[in-house]
């Protein structure tokens, strides 16, 4: 068995663009013009699936992304500089500090630092 995430999307052009840069992961071309497969280069993480649909997101989304990171506002910034949004500036959870964020197509995912200066490997 292999796990693929799929992500919704109006425009998998423009995402694959964002995720990519966002990931570090590699776009598959398959000239599909439904999908774009994005590939992380080292094989450790699921494909990202990028999936066209015609309706835009209704509301929140059931399934997102956490970017498990060292240093959250670094990568909120690069991320930022990237097309994506704060929808909540950074908070303290359990342990945990958290930024909710936007991809450019409204695709909510958080940026999470977890503060023993773990990536929770």
């Amino acid at each position: 068995m292999r796990l693929v995430c799929v992500l919704d999307t109006n425009d998998p052009r423009a995402a694959a663009d964002f995720w990519s840069a966002a990931l570090g992961f590699e776009p598959v071309e398959d000239g599909h013009p439904v999908y774009r497969a994005l590939r992380d280069p080292g094989g450790r993480w699921p494909d990202l699936l990028l999936q066209k649909v015609p309706e835009p997101r209704p509301g929140k989304n059931r399934m997102h992304l956490d970017l498990v990171v060292y240093d959250l506002a670094a990568e909120v910034d690069r991320v930022c500089a990237l097309g994506a949004r704060v929808l909540r500036p950074a908070y303290e959870e359990d342990g945990h500090l958290l930024a909710v964020m936007a991809d450019p197509e409204g695709n909510e995912f958080c940026v999470v630092q977890r503060l023993d200066g773990t990536l929770g490997d």
